[in-house]
């Protein structure tokens, strides 16, 4: 909440300076400069936040900024607003509070011993340095240097790395940091690009100063996902049988998906019993006549009748796993204790030595909500059908991590393994039920490991080269639409 008030006064103060080229009289300059005076107090209070209590700023400093700022704001609207000097004072001002808050910030990382607040707290020291050395070339058109003011465009990236950082305290890695930032980087050049081409289809294009270009851009591409996110809100009210309004066309062959299997949900018990009861005679009747059998060759024959009778069982059982709706039991967990719990399992079976299994868990990840039964069969599956794919042995490894998108902070679980990997042709098929490249496989494990990670309101996806091995990647958390019950005391 103090990152949104401090956005909204720098929003006011470069409202104001971008209107004062449009509109005539004092207005836009008052905005401006009212916004400007509102930032140091809300600078105070942002980074006391940010920070906690034990920094060099205290409350007292905020009531006596909120009392300077009231004091130079009400001296906008007496005479004193043509003294000259007014506005180089409170550029100063604000200026002054803003190193201040940075020199707080520098304190509050020098004093902490290390881990991941330390680490994200750097990121955010680097980047307002960056912004701020990077402002300064706007001082070079005044030495007769022609060179763009791009100071709004640094500014406008600086409150979105910190929103980042604020929004998503288990963001820990900059590599994540970056990705994100290039993703959005790369749009913005795109929706510039687009912009200039559109309008050079349709003639002169107009003069408009690439820099304001593309802040606008910028600020387009970040806003789009908030603004659909408050538009289907607004209609999932006013039309509650328009929630698919805002399905992206993409989006429409999983929704075809799961109409499937919600018709394979209500056919599956009515063909596993249809299919379980002739089952069940024959496998009697063959057991019957085993038991009268002469010859070791007519046993020989009723037990491979008797054997593949079992494994016709089997796949009905996992065909209903796989089809029968079930509501997940969430409970919120630690996910290392559900990975180490599995991989105690996965060490009692009979590993071969050959095998060697490494671990990667990030510690202080957040609790997320989770069936621990059904996520631990999801990891048992795909750690064998990993330990298979390396039957002259190699190396099975888990790593977790917290991760960050649209729709929330979440939770990654990767699996990977240094096996024979899977064919580019077969990756698209992997997920499909009945789908596998063993002799003796149903093909229904992995189908079934995505239906319970999808249970969960997650995802799951693969990547794997042929000859040096395959990784599955789990994502868990972020916002749910099932409920789940709250941790046991």
């Amino acid at each position: 909440m103090t990152f949104t008030a401090l956005c909204l006064a720098l929003f006011l103060s470069r409202g104001g300076a971008f209107l004062e080229a449009l509109l005539p009289g004092r207005f836009p300059t008052t905005l401006e400069y009212l916004g400007l005076l509102a930032m140091p107090p809300l600078l105070i209070r942002f980074s006391r936040a940010l920070l906690g209590d034990r920094i060099i700023l205290s409350g007292q400093d905020v009531r006596s900024t909120a009392l300077a700022s009231l004091t130079l704001a009400v001296a906008l609207f007496t005479p004193l607003h043509r003294w000259p000097y007014l506005g180089i004072l409170c550029h100063l001002y604000v200026g002054t509070v803003a190193a201040i808050c940075y020199l707080s910030l520098i304190v509050h990382i020098r004093g902490r011993t290390g881990g991941v607040e330390k680490r994200r707290l750097t990121y955010l020291a680097v980047a307002c340095g960056a912004a701020a050395l990077l402002s300064l070339l706007d001082l070079l058109p005044l030495c007769g240097i022609d060179f763009p003011r791009l100071s709004n465009l640094y500014l406008a990236i600086l409150l979105y790395l910190t929103l980042l950082i604020v929004a998503y305290p288990h963001l820990t890695t900059l590599h994540e940091l970056m990705a994100r930032a290039a993703a959005i980087a790369f749009l913005t050049f795109f929706a510039t690009a687009t912009f200039y081409l559109v309008i050079g289809l349709f003639g002169k294009a107009p003069h408009l100063p690439f820099s304001h270009v593309l802040v606008t851009s910028f600020v387009i591409i970040i806003s789009v996902t908030p603004i659909k996110m408050i538009l289907k809100e607004i209609f999932t009210r006013l039309y509650p049988e328009s929630r698919d309004l805002f399905t992206s066309l993409y989006d429409l062959d999983e929704k075809l998906e799961r109409e499937r299997s919600l018709l394979l949900e209500e056919m599956a018990p009515v063909l596993a019993h249809e299919v379980r009861n002739p089952l069940g005679s024959i496998k009697s009747a063959a057991q019957v006549l085993r038991s009268e059998a002469v010859t070791e060759e007519n046993r020989g024959l009723l037990d491979v009748i008797i054997e593949e009778v079992n494994r016709l069982n089997s796949v009905v059982t996992q065909f209903l796993n796989y089809a029968k709706p079930h509501a997940p039991n969430l409970k919120l967990q630690d996910l290392n204790r559900v990975v180490e719990k599995a991989l105690a399992l996965i060490r009692a079976s009979n590993l071969s030595d050959r095998i060697v299994i490494e671990t990667e868990l990030q510690p202080d990840l957040p609790p997320i909500p989770l069936d621990e039964d059904r996520l631990i069969q999801v990891l048992l599956n795909i750690t064998m059908n990993a330990i298979e794919a390396m039957p002259e042995g190699g190396t099975l490894s888990l790593r977790t991590s917290a991760v960050a998108g649209d729709s929330g902070e979440a939770i990654s679980v990767a699996i990977g393994d240094t096996g024979r990997g899977i064919r580019k042709e077969d990756l698209k098929h992997i997920f499909k039920p009945f789908f596998t490249t063993r002799d003796r496989g149903v093909g229904l494990g992995l189908a079934i490991c995505q239906k319970i990670i999808r249970d969960h309101g997650g995802s799951i996806r693969v990547e794997s080269t042929p000859g040096r091995g395959s990784t599955f990647f789990i994502r868990l958390g972020g916002p749910l639409s099932v409920r789940f019950s709250p941790p046991e005391p």
